[in-house]
């Protein structure tokens, strides 16, 4: 009678593949439904519509975009001859900090805030098991991570047709390209922008597994990412520097040359993995041997 409950009690741990697709579907509808979800995209969409209409309003006299000394993102100066142009600005001037800030609030949310809210003890009993649970929170952090940079680059996008001239466009090289040539390539600079995200997911999902308060979770993840931001300013750190996850962020520009140049590309993408595979398995190693209370 005892092996035939504790068989039955096996059965019901191993739910099916389709059961954890439903409960990747039913995070991700959480996640992207919640009003705060909603205004931290609408913040990150508010970016290329404000830096569109200010490249506008700047230049409408004969002006350069940038000012003289070229100051401001990437990319900026070039916006006036090709709408496309602002969408590798919008992706400059919010990686830095917009994007990241964002993933960092959902990444230390996901789990401390089930504790906060109590409900994180129910989900295991559900029965999801921590380790399914932990890679179900870590895909909706990665499926945000794209969601995010998506609206920033159709929004500049759209933005930047609507305002100025689309048209073959002018690599950092010198060198034309076509208009759809430049399409795909702003699709591929901004799934290379969402992969840049993924080891500061990763360390948000470590952080959120170390305390029970969503707010400190997420506080302590954005402190992070500032912190690692002002360190890697400083060129006395200059042997260290290209360990922070945040030091090839904006390689991307490489996928602007022509030919495209590979190296710190390829560094940014190693650097991410990396990042991901510690962070996760520090996260996987807190989460399932710590006591779930709430």
């Amino acid at each position: 009678m005892a092996e035939g409950a504790a068989a039955h009690a096996v059965t019901v741990r191993a739910p099916s593949p389709l059961w954890t697709l439903g409960l990747l579907r039913n995070e991700l509808l959480t996640t992207f439904r919640r009003w705060r979800t909603l205004a931290l995209l609408g913040v990150l969409a508010a970016v290329p519509v404000l830096v569109g209409i200010a490249v506008k309003i700047e230049t409408r006299g004969g002006g350069s975009a940038g000012g003289d000394a070229g100051a401001g993102p990437a990319f900026i100066a070039q916006v006036t001859n090709n709408g496309l142009f602002l969408v590798f600005t919008a992706l400059a001037a919010t990686l830095p900090f917009f994007l990241p800030m964002t993933v960092g609030v959902v990444a230390g949310d996901a789990l401390a805030g089930e504790a906060d809210a109590g409900t994180l003890r129910y989900l295991l009993v559900a029965p999801a098991g921590r380790t399914r649970l932990l890679c179900v929170k870590y895909a909706t952090t990665m499926a945000f991570c794209l969601v995010a940079t998506l609206v920033v680059a159709v929004t500049a996008l759209a933005v930047g047709a609507l305002l100025f001239p689309v048209g073959d466009l002018t690599t950092i090289s010198g060198t034309r390209i076509s208009f759809g040539d430049g399409l795909g390539r702003a699709l591929l600079i901004a799934l290379v922008v969402a992969a840049s995200l993924i080891g500061l997911a990763a360390l948000g999902l470590f952080v959120s597994t170390l305390t029970g308060s969503g707010i400190a979770a997420m506080a302590t993840t954005v402190g992070l990412l500032i912190t690692v931001q002002i360190l890697d300013q400083i060129p006395q750190l200059h042997a260290i520097r290209p360990y922070f996850f945040s030091h090839y962020w904006l390689s991307f520009a490489d996928l602007m040359r022509d030919p495209v140049y590979w190296p710190d590309l390829l560094k940014n993408l190693e650097l991410q993995a990396l990042y991901a595979a510690v962070f996760g398995s520090a996260a996987w190693a807190r989460f399932t041997s710590k006591d779930i209370t709430t």
